[in-house]
């Protein structure tokens, strides 16, 4: 077995200083990607979409739930399959508390081409409380990709696609796939592939933090019980 080098405290301190130089690096250079995601063109959704939920119907602009931004799912459950896949279960496990998105003005969802009455008791099984929804009767997945068409069969991939709301208009802004989900799961990283960002002051482009609402600085974090109507939609 390779186990890493035995050295003093001082010879790690020595390495590790060494290796924060790097990681800062790498850290200013995410930072600048995510400032080049957001400053990406939109484009408008021109149909409307119909999926199946707790509530019954509902429309791709329904499931922003009043909220400017909106962050899909999509996971890869298949019309004929018994059960969700194990890595996009994985996936969920990892998501936090969804009051953290809230207040920035951010809804989570999940979307899956399974019919309905198939996601639910998968659900339960799952312990999750999240808002899931089937699009078995509409191209949805496919339109974004998450869904590809490989030798005649339709084959699944896992992705995330988000989108921003003006009114009544719905843009799609970004989606990643597979490989792309590397490291996602928290708020920063979930927010980071939006176009509004986590609404904090330093970042660029400049003036996205404030154009709706004040900026949700880190000091704007609440305990998730904390939380009101007014810290959802004031940033």
């Amino acid at each position: 077995m390779s186990l890493p080098e035995i050295v003093s405290r001082a010879d790690w301190r020595a390495a590790r200083a060494e290796l924060l130089v790097k990681e800062k690096v790498v850290t200013r250079a995410k930072d600048a990607l995510n400032a080049e995601r957001r400053r990406l063109p939109m484009v408008e959704i021109d149909r409307e979409y119909v999926f199946e939920g707790g509530d019954g119907k509902a429309t791709l602009l329904d499931l922003f739930e009043g909220r400017r931004q909106l962050v899909v799912y999509h996971f890869m459950f298949a019309p004929e399959w018994d059960a969700g896949c194990r890595s996009c279960s994985g996936f969920l496990d990892q998501i936090g508390h969804l009051a953290h998105l809230k207040a920035r003005d951010t809804t989570f969802a999940v979307v899956s081409r399974a019919p309905y009455p198939k996601i639910l008791p998968f659900k339960a099984r799952m312990g999750w409380t999240l808002p899931w929804y089937s699009s078995h009767a509409d191209d949805f997945n496919e339109d974004f990709e998450a869904t590809l068409e490989h030798d005649g069969e339709l084959v699944e991939r896992p992705g995330l696609s988000c989108f921003l709301r003006d009114g009544d208009r719905v843009f799609h802004t970004y989606s990643t796939y597979e490989r792309g989900l590397d490291g996602l799961g928290s708020t920063t990283t979930l927010l980071d592939l939006t176009a509004l960002g986590r609404k904090e002051e330093w970042e660029k482009p400049e003036g996205r933090a404030s154009a709706f609402g004040a900026p949700a600085g880190s000091e704007r974090i609440r305990y998730h019980d904390e939380y009101d109507e007014c810290d959802e939609y004031d940033g």
